[in-house]
């Protein structure tokens, strides 16, 4: 009896010495996970801090440069943002066209030379300088998820033109301008037809394949989207993260729409142009450029976009075929 008791209480020792043990390995990898998740945390906030908690100060081109006349038009948008922007005129317009540029640069006044090809061929144009760029109102940039509202600010302004009246608008948008060109048409309406250039499918898709180019590992990069999306609702509201170009593209109900990407983009990953593509509905036309091409357009062109015939004639050829 005294045997059998004696290893009861043996047994019984060495469970009691096995607990400690699991609790001090459960307190280790909760506390490795709680460092892990704040390191997660703590890059969206390091990284994005000095690329959208800033005002883009960019530098005007006046439309002498390029040939143009434009005339000064200050817009305001719904949520109160004073927006300056410029319109060119064509003789008997077919169309018109809003132009949008990239997350800091260039101004969208480098937009003349395509305002100039627009009007050549019967299409008048409004390029639009979005919050917190150049002389437009704004300390912070959107990403996209409040910018469509600087667009239909544009789209307010057009229909107020009698020699605009029932005439197609047609919203150009490149990088984030590209972004906001498709949320644009998928929140506005009265957007008859897209044209979006290096667009990312989202802002945390964006921020994860520029995280895998750097050379992270995929499932790393991957794991960041989650932590990229709290931070944006942090600092935009939580009603930002429901405003997506993947999302909102699908939302164009048999609008004509070109989307246009080249193969090595460095700024805006090519995987963002298949997501778009495979969430796009059918009528969407695509043209694709091999090479790193994040403008589209050969820069020598830049300003006479004409001249580079391959990437004019795709935006004239979409915009003739539609409008």
């Amino acid at each position: 009896m005294k045997s059998r008791s004696a290893f009861s209480n043996l047994r019984i020792t060495k469970v009691t010495r096995k607990r400690p043990v699991r609790r001090i390995i459960s307190i280790i990898l909760i506390i490795l996970a709680v460092i892990v998740i704040a390191g997660f945390a703590a890059i969206p906030p390091l990284v994005m801090k000095d690329m959208i908690l800033l005002h883009a100060d960019v530098s005007e081109m006046p439309p002498e440069q390029f040939g143009v006349e434009a005339e000064e038009v200050w817009l305001t948008t719904e949520d109160g943002f004073r927006l300056v922007s410029w319109e060119v005129k064509a003789s008997k317009p077919r169309g018109i066209v809003i132009f949008l540029s990239g997350i800091h640069n260039p101004s969208v006044t480098a937009y003349f030379g395509h305002a100039k090809m627009m009007a050549d061929n019967g299409y008048s144009s409004l390029l639009i300088e979005m919050r917190s760029h150049g002389r437009s109102d704004g300390d912070k940039i959107y990403a996209g998820t409040r910018e469509y509202l600087d667009v239909k600010a544009g789209v307010d302004y057009i229909k107020t033109r009698p020699e605009y009246n029932d005439l197609p608008v047609i919203v150009f948008g490149v990088s984030m301008g590209g972004a906001t060109a498709i949320n644009s048409a998928g929140e506005i309406a009265d957007i008859d037809g897209l044209i979006s250039i290096s667009a990312f499918s989202s802002w945390e898709d964006a921020f994860a394949d520029n995280m895998a180019n750097m050379g992270f590992p995929p499932i790393i990069a991957k794991m960041e989207k989650p932590f990229v999306k709290l931070y944006m609702c942090f600092v935009y509201g939580f009603g930002s993260i429901k405003i997506s170009p993947v999302n909102e593209i699908k939302k164009l109900n048999g609008r004509p729409a070109l989307l246009m990407h080249s193969t090595e983009d460095s700024q805006v990953p090519y995987d963002s142009f298949e997501r778009l593509k495979e969430a796009a509905p059918e009528q969407v036309e695509t043209y694709v450029r091999t090479g790193d091409y994040h403008m589209m357009c050969m820069e020598e062109y830049f300003r006479e976009p004409w001249k580079d015939e391959e990437y004019a004639g795709a935006i004239l050829s979409f915009l003739k075929k539609y409008f």
